[in-house]
């Protein structure tokens, strides 16, 4: 029996046609079958569309109603495929690796740096590779498929603007490559055995900022007020200038534990965060109860809190365990 996949549409690159001021979407879900005739008689494509909008303007709202379609659908399809503008695909990617958690079908994402209305484009390499993907019997859960790479949601992260191989596998290597048709998966994951979990809870309170020389303290105050959850973008491998850290001394004192969390993040790309490397970190570590980063991307880290924090937990201990609880390959170095 042919595998049926859900064809799930958001707009984007992929989607794209001139509008005389700029590309913006403007394929509907079913156009898209139209490029990808070659499956027909070897599985059963079903077109949804989701919502047509640049993703610029992708937000939870949209994760929390691809969940909601995915989590109605789940026992009538083999496998989930979406479509999606590749500004935002890495933080979406990330959000549904925490809102659907061991799923045994594959969710695949991809979108294309060109529309697959252009006569030269990647968005019908990349729609017939994930298809092949949603189609393998070793793929489960959320996987970004781009460029003939197979690279795990969490860790997905757009680094070219413009080529072809717009999408990086960081801190951690491809799950696998898609080459002359044949999917192959370099690490394969144990079936789950405890079924799929949704989470459509999310709490956005969550604010990302990037140190700066010389930044001034009295933004400190302004942000805790309006957020719950403060990741710290520091310089290399993590700390904070001084009067950054007497700033946050004082007003964390304000709020019970649970209620603030603090997250020590890197600016640098490769290779994540280590507090204890200088001196400028140890002491945020011993003024201050911080979660760290280590080899996690922003896009999982900034998801992973606003799913954890959605959890509504008034224990400081068991948002920490959870945020260093490995989820579909999104944290190796840590102190846990």
């Amino acid at each position: 029996m042919n595998k049926k996949i859900l064809l799930l549409t958001t707009g984007g690159t992929i989607a794209s046609g001139e509008s005389g001021g700029g590309l913006a979407p403007v394929l509907s879900s079913e156009d898209f079958l139209q490029y990808v005739r070659e499956f027909e008689g070897k599985c059963e494509l079903i077109p949804k569309e989701v919502c047509s909008i640049d993703s610029t303007n992708m937000s939870p709202e949209y994760w929390q109603l691809l969940v909601r379609t995915i989590r109605e659908n789940y026992e009538k399809y083999d496998a989930f495929l979406i479509c999606h503008g590749t500004d935002t695909l890495a933080y979406t990617a990330a959000a549904l690796s925490y809102m659907i958690q061991d799923s045994a079908k594959p969710i695949v994402m991809t979108g294309a740096q060109k529309s697959i209305l252009s006569e030269i484009t990647d968005a019908r390499k990349n729609l017939h590779d994930s298809i092949l993907c949603a189609l393998d019997e070793k793929s489960r859960g959320v996987i970004v498929v781009f460029d003939g790479n197979i690279i795990a949601g969490t860790r997905a992260k757009k680094t070219s603007t413009f080529s072809y191989n717009a999408f990086s596998s960081i801190n951690f290597p491809v799950l696998g490559k898609v080459q002359n048709d044949a999917v192959i998966y370099y690490f394969e994951e144990k079936e789950r055995m405890d079924g799929v979990q949704f989470f459509e809870r999310l709490n956005t309170r969550v604010f990302l900022l990037k140190l700066t020389p010389g930044m001034n303290e009295e933004l400190i105050p302004y942000i805790l007020e309006k957020y719950d959850c403060i990741i710290v973008e520091s310089f290399g491998v993590g700390g904070l200038p001084d009067h950054i850290l007497k700033a946050f001394e004082q007003e964390m004192a304000k709020y019970p534990s649970y209620a603030k969390i603090l997250v020590m993040s890197t600016q640098v790309t490769y290779e994540g965060s280590q507090m204890d490397t200088y001196v400028v970190g140890q002491q945020a570590k011993k003024a201050l109860a911080f979660l760290e980063t280590y080899d996690m991307t922003l896009e999982a880290t900034l998801a992973k809190l606003m799913w954890i924090l959605g959890q509504q937990i008034r224990d400081y201990g068991e948002i920490e365990r959870l945020f260093y609880k490995r989820i579909n390959y999104d944290l190796y170095r840590s102190e846990q």
